[in-house]
């Protein structure tokens, strides 16, 4: 069993590596997610029928981890230092350096709720709407409705960052 898993998990780590990017604020946030995801991907591998694709059963698996300690987080009060202020003027003068397109969608996605910003990971990733639907959990009709009005926000953000 547990060399299946590692086979599994390893045929489709970019996936958990996708989610941690989009929902972890920063490298160390992205290491405990990551490591969370592989830990619940374990404890859910025994009830993984194989009637799904592995890559839909770990993107449910991780966007629902994700999702879970994103609400977990935001419930709990955060005090920043005055080092971490430091660090993030520092980020900001490295992603300056980065290819801007990039860093401005990151911008725009980190403004999504965390169910916008999953069908949006899902929805660069290629899957089909039936694919986001299973995985997400809502009909086909509302992945497409979803998608549309994500897309309208996004462009709107966007549009006011650039003005």
């Amino acid at each position: 069993m547990e060399l299946e898993f590692l086979e599994t998990v390893s045929a489709h780590v970019g996936i958990i590596h996708k989610v941690c990017r989009l929902y972890g604020k920063n490298d160390d946030d992205r290491k405990d997610l990551y490591q969370e995801i592989v830990l619940q991907l374990w404890r859910s591998f025994p009830t993984y029928r194989g009637t799904a694709q592995a890559s839909t059963w770990m993107y449910r698996v991780a966007l629902n981890t994700a999702i879970s300690l994103y609400r977990k987080q935001a419930r709990q009060p955060h005090a920043v230092s005055y080092e971490e202020q430091w660090l993030k003027i520092d980020q900001i003068a490295l992603s300056s350096e980065n290819d801007d397109q990039m860093q401005q969608l990151y911008a725009a996605v980190d403004q999504l709720s965390p169910v916008e910003k999953a069908i949006v990971l899902l929805y660069l990733d290629d899957n089909s709407y039936e694919e986001i639907a299973g995985i997400t959990g809502i009909s086909v009709v509302n992945v497409g409705v979803k998608l549309n009005r994500i897309k309208a926000r996004l462009k709107r953000i966007v549009d006011v960052t650039n003005q």
